[in-house]
């Protein structure tokens, strides 16, 4: 119940850089994460559990990334019920729910086609329809990275609303206590809450801060509510945004913290708890705000830090060639199947959106095709389609985040990337003969970390000979 005009909202954004093997799926035992066989055990054990089992996820506005779902739901699932139940709890409360999807492989979506911005997009929200079992109202956009055309595939797939940083407004005068609407292009709209930034880099980066939640809902939260000019008066919400890692992973005893802070907090002092999609709810946007091109939460050079060296990643020229090399494989790859798919329907596009229904277990490829395709097919017909979706799943997370995020190219998550992208290779020419090898190996012949040497070319070799070998058992079993 709403008793004042003062509103906090924290918002975890949840997810894990892919660490699987891209053939088998299972994570390699990682010796840093010790005691536990990987990072992903350990993270889940410092930070998804215990925050499930305060209930913080009852409290909270978060997301959690779709592929750390999967895994969740393979390793911890009882953890997952635990946040599920939670996230339903607060649903049939209010009526609405403080759950939010995300772009399906925390692809940087400035940087994306718009076919792709679409797959990311559906299949994120795909995603969350099949855990939390209902339509999710926002989506979390990767590294909080967009343009204007990201907003319209948003809001033309039904999304009401995404949260940005404050420098993402193309305003010098933003007020983040309050959301804005962007009107679109295309004649859609969306609307933006924007995150307090000195209290989230403080969460983020300061531990001092966060030791105790009386201090600091004293000394840092109630002084951001405005006063003056009768603004008390005035509903005003002051949001935090951060990794959720942070609450009990990146700063131990935290997930103690929120829990005080989201639950006894509230009762302590005049604030309300709340989350976007009620606020939206009881409180209709009235300002409109335009947002900065191709801008993002965690590089102050725009979306340069996956594409090339900058500021952040002085180092990162090899990021230019990779981009590169991934962009030019992701359009052959893309050649080869709307050369054949196009045969049997008008978008072969939309054929691959709705693929995610398979790749989650909710539909077999028979029945899938049968239900999309408007003439039969021979089981040759079938398996060769079936091999272009699975090359286009593999395209889909050359363009992982991750591989671009760090300094040096011989890291898991680039070398993941490059093997994604032999992979699809593979598939495609087991599909239709075309002999993208040769391509590969030249565009990424130019990619050489830094550090090492390591190049492109060579990782890509390795990951195709294992893969074929791979597929080759895998088929004769």
């Amino acid at each position: 119940m709403i008793t004042n005009n003062k509103a906090f909202c924290v918002h975890g954004h949840f997810y894990q850089p892919p660490r699987e093997d891209p053939l088998t799926g299972e994570i390699p035992v990682e010796p840093g994460a010790a005691p536990y066989r990987n990072w992903n055990e350990r993270i889940n054990a410092q930070c998804y559990q215990p925050n499930a089992q305060l209930g913080n996820f009852e409290h909270i506005s978060f997301n959690i990334g779709p592929t750390l779902l999967d895994w969740m739901a393979r390793y911890d699932p009882e953890t997952l019920q635990l946040i599920i139940a939670q996230e339903q709890r607060t649903r049939e409360k209010y009526g609405v729910g403080n759950g939010m999807a995300q772009a399906y492989h925390h692809t940087i979506l400035p940087l994306a086609s718009l076919p792709d911005k679409f797959t990311q997009v559906r299949w994120g929200i795909a995603n969350f329809i099949h855990y939390f079992g209902h339509k999710p109202q926002g989506m979390w956009l990767p590294e909080t990275a967009v343009d204007e055309e990201t907003l319209s595939v948003l809001a033309r797939c039904g999304i009401e609303f995404t949260i940005l940083a404050p420098w993402q407004a193309d305003t010098d005068n933003l007020d983040p206590s309050q959301p804005y609407r962007v009107e679109l292009a295309d004649g859609n709209s969306i609307n933006v809450f924007f995150y307090n930034q000195d209290l989230s880099t403080r969460i983020s980066f300061d531990p001092g801060a966060t030791v105790n939640a009386d201090r600091f809902i004293q000394e840092s939260l109630l002084p951001k509510f405005q006063n003056q000019n009768g603004r008390a008066a005035e509903p005003q919400l002051v949001m935090t945004a951060s990794d959720g890692e942070l609450y009990g992973h990146h700063q131990p005893f935290r997930d103690k913290f929120l829990a005080y802070l989201v639950d006894h907090g509230v009762k302590q002092y005049p604030l309300n708890r709340t989350f976007p999609a009620l606020w939206l709810r009881l409180h209709p946007v009235q300002q409109k705000i335009k947002i900065r091109q191709r801008t993002s939460w965690s590089c102050f050079h725009g979306v340069t830090r996956w594409m090339d060296a900058c500021g952040c990643t002085p180092n990162g020229h090899w990021k230019f060639a990779l981009r590169q090399a991934l962009d030019q494989l992701g359009d052959a790859v893309n050649e080869q199947y709307l050369k054949i798919v196009s045969g049997y329907l008008p978008d072969p596009w939309e054929l691959r959106h709705r693929y995610i229904h398979v790749i989650l277990g909710e539909m077999t490829v028979q029945d899938f095709l049968s239900s999309q395709l408007t003439q039969p097919i021979s089981s040759a017909e079938q398996h060769t389609i079936h091999l272009l979706l699975k090359a286009q799943f593999e395209r889909q997370r050359i363009f992982t985040s991750c591989g671009w995020f760090f300094d040096d190219f011989d890291r898991i998550e680039p070398r993941n990337n490059v093997a994604y992208a032999a992979q699809a290779v593979w598939l495609t020419e087991k599909a239709t003969g075309a002999d993208l090898f040769p391509l590969a190996m030249s565009v990424l012949s130019e990619v050489r970390s830094p550090r090492s040497g390591l190049r492109a070319d060579e990782v890509f070799l390795r990951h195709w000979q294992r893969a074929s070998r791979f597929w080759k058992d895998d088929a004769a079993k």
